[in-house]
């Protein structure tokens, strides 16, 4: 009768208390486990179930009162997040990944966990860069472009300094930082970083599917931006600014544009790269790029090593893969001999004295080359051979053997930085050029290619120029390939209106090494004529009496022009 008269809706027994004595481990009401303002964890002992069964018992439907204390070291039912509100994406230890915190008063603020405690400090070295830039025009070399404005992220480093991308302030006029919480912006030149931002902590080369998260000031918006992911490859990757391969993480995190320079952080808070680029393509999603610690790091202990920077050694040398087993029978390699054919050598770099072509290259510094270009990397990863040279520094020393005729032997090689035919920046400095009777003589760069032809020079710029660029080396040091850019209209050239780009390969019968020493035999030049020899066999001459000609004012270039008069800015270190 008493159950019949029981209203509807579920009621928690009560249960007697000397049964309760008897069983430790009696069920817990899910009510009293949790409850609408907090997530508590009930140890499962006998005075706690004791007194949570008669507080049940007790409580009227509705809201459910705190729960008592716990005591310091309780055993949970089963594993729980803690209450603290995370930063985004991070792991905690029972490997469970929480999201941006949507509760509690902290507005997405990181509470005072162990986690949260090493990443405020983080976020707080972050510093966003203004930077006023004046690229030069490297189309018409004598005068810039319109100055203009950017802003990207950095963060602050040991010994007073802000680490950056090399983009982010490229030619810049003036560079200023403004840290977080803060509306004061510093110019760069005085380093004035505030006492209470904290110095970013480099954390090791994180594994794959590792948790990151990039902090940044990018576009839509004013304060710091955080973006999270994890980390999906790890590899040989082409920078494009400095068009060079060195290591690089690929991230799902978004990177847009004014997150370069920012730092990527690990679960732990430190710092495990530099957020540089992003891949766009209709075909891919949230494809984005980080600069490892290893090239960071390299990068500053090769400019505190030498007070200034050097670059990355490379090998000078072009391969192919031995992967046919009919080629390596034909080079004489074993079963067990794996390695890479060398195709040509860089007749500018240290190792053209002892390298041959077609040498097979079979390890470096003792680390044994696949067949591919590999080599062991870390566990159950591979990775191209260039890591190893990346890895070292300008005038350090390897160990290379190759084999030779069936022959084993062993060289120690020198390493040097790479230079290339036609160099991939110019380093902030404005182009060369030298003009006479109308002529714009200068040097071929990706950045003149790039004002000549737009962002997709490497489809649109003339073929001859785009072979010389991927594969042409230079033959001496000094090597520099020169063209004749544009023909300034005048009455002494009339008839070549139509040279373009041409390479200049000669001048009065002797060859054109460089821009500066073309400078040097025309004005030293006691003819009649003038005569360049030009690609495709063309060539263009005239008269011009130097003498005269020097002694003409140069401050305008009009009145250059008017007289057929030598008009040159030609960078004393070529």
């Amino acid at each position: 009768m008493e159950d019949a008269k029981r209203k509807r809706g579920r009621k928690p027994k009560v249960p007697n208390p000397s049964e309760a004595l008897e069983s430790p481990s009696s069920n817990i009401a899910l009510d009293d486990v949790f409850s609408v303002s907090n997530v508590e964890i009930i140890p499962s002992t006998t005075t706690s179930t004791s007194a949570a069964a008669t507080t049940t018992a007790a409580r009227p439907r509705g809201r459910p009162k705190k729960l008592p204390k716990l005591p310091e070291n309780p055993e949970p039912l089963h594993p729980q997040l803690p209450p603290a509100i995370l930063s985004p994406s991070r792991r905690i230890p029972n490997g469970n990944a929480t999201g941006v915190g949507g509760g509690g008063g902290g507005g997405g603020e990181l509470s005072g966990d162990s986690v949260g405690g090493r990443v405020l400090p983080a976020m707080d070295a972050v510093v966003k860069v203004f930077c006023v830039h004046t690229e030069p025009n490297f189309s018409l070399p004598w005068q810039r472009k319109r100055q203009y404005s950017s802003s990207s992220s950095g963060f602050v480093i040991g010994g007073r300094r802000v680490l950056t991308n090399a983009h982010s302030v490229e030619h810049y006029t003036q560079v200023k930082v403004k840290k977080r919480g803060s509306d004061t912006k510093y110019l760069a030149t005085v380093l004035a970083i505030g006492t209470e931002c904290d110095i970013v902590e480099f954390g090791e080369l994180p594994a794959l599917q590792d948790a990151v998260t990039v902090v940044g000031y990018p576009i839509g918006g004013d304060t710091i931006s955080v973006t999270s992911g994890v980390v999906s490859r790890i590899e040989i990757l082409s920078y494009v600014h400095g068009s060079t391969e060195l290591l690089g993480l690929q991230i799902d995190a978004a990177i847009n544009s004014g997150n370069s320079g920012g730092p990527a952080f690990n679960d732990k808070g430190s710092c495990v790269g530099i957020a540089f680029q992003s891949l766009k393509h209709e075909d891919v999603e949230n494809i984005g790029y980080v600069i490892p610690t290893p090239v960071i790091q390299h990068f500053i202990q090769d400019y505190e090593k030498n007070e200034a920077y050097t670059g990355f050694p490379i090998l000078g040398v072009e391969w192919q893969k031995m992967e046919n087993p009919d080629l390596r029978t034909a080079m004489s390699m074993k079963p067990d001999q794996k390695g890479v054919r060398i195709r040509r050598v860089d007749p500018t770099a240290p190792e053209s004295g002892v390298l041959k072509s077609s040498d097979i290259m079979l390890s470096f510094d003792g680390v044994d080359i696949a067949n591919d270009g590999t080599v062991p990397f870390r566990h159950g990863e591979r990775i191209g051979f260039s890591y190893l040279v990346s890895q070292k520094y300008s005038g350090d020393s390897s160990a290379i053997k190759v084999l030779r005729d069936s022959e084993i032997l062993n060289f120690n090689i020198k390493l040097a930085s790479h230079r290339r035919l036609i160099p991939a920046h110019n380093k902030g400095r404005p182009p060369s050029y030298y003009i006479i009777a109308g002529f714009v003589f200068t040097i071929v760069s990706v950045p003149y290619l790039r004002s000549e032809y737009g962002k997709d020079y490497e489809y649109e710029a003339p073929v001859k120029l785009l072979d010389k660029l991927l594969h042409s080396m230079p033959q001496s040091p000094d090597e520099q390939l020169v063209v004749v850019s544009q023909v300034l209209v005048s009455d002494i050239n009339i008839g070549y209106e139509d040279i373009v780009n041409t390479q200049v390969l000669a001048f009065n019968g002797k060859l054109v090494k460089n821009l500066k020493s073309l400078a040097e035999m025309v004005e030293n030049c006691d003819d009649e004529f003038l005569k360049f020899d030009l690609e495709y066999e063309q060539v263009f001459l005239f008269s011009l009496s130097l003498s005269t000609c020097m002694h003409t004012p140069t401050h305008a270039l009009v009145a250059l022009l008017l007289d057929s008069c030598v008009f040159f800015n030609v960078d004393s270190s070529t």
